[in-house]
């Protein structure tokens, strides 16, 4: 049986995060209700938003853009590897993923993740916006605990 389906229990966990403090505290809390227990499968993923087309005046400057942010992603990403492991979530039982920005939004995107790969449980962090300012702009944690289905929403403030 894997992670998906022992005891009829979906142990996969999708923890969608940035490089913010409030992805820090995502990260530190689901090591804290993960860590030690068997079967859970982590994916932290990272949606790569690309500036508009228009952005760059070279395409040469925005590939350099691009392979910056991956790299800098990639440090937070390991980071936060880390600090799962180190709260006792198996190496083996922890990926990333990458991707770039395909839908309208970044929610959206995290949500069609959740959707494709069928995870039990989805982790973000509250991005700390004013009630005004998330209502004017819209809050990612609020859009996916608004459109999240068959699975648990933790929202990590």
């Amino acid at each position: 049986m894997n992670a998906a389906t022992s005891s009829g229990l979906n142990r996969t966990v999708l923890l969608a995060v940035d490089d913010s403090e409030n992805s820090r505290r995502a990260v530190d809390y689901a090591g804290a209700m993960l860590g030690g227990r068997e079967g859970f499968q982590v994916t932290l993923l990272h949606v790569i938003s690309e500036p508009e087309e228009d952005y760059f005046p070279k395409l040469e400057e925005k590939r350099q853009w691009l392979e910056q942010y991956r790299r800098r992603i990639a440090a937070a990403l390991e980071g936060f590897r880390r600090s799962l492991v180190g709260a006792g979530v198996p190496e083996d039982g922890i990926r990333t993923h990458t991707p770039l920005r395909f839908c309208p939004s970044i929610a959206e995107c995290i949500l069609s993740e959740l959707e494709t790969s069928g995870y039990g449980t989805i982790v973000v962090g509250r991005q700390g916006l004013s009630r005004k300012e998330e209502f004017l702009f819209g809050s990612v944690s609020s859009k996916i605990v608004s459109h999240a289905r068959n699975c648990t929403v933790w929202v990590v403030a």
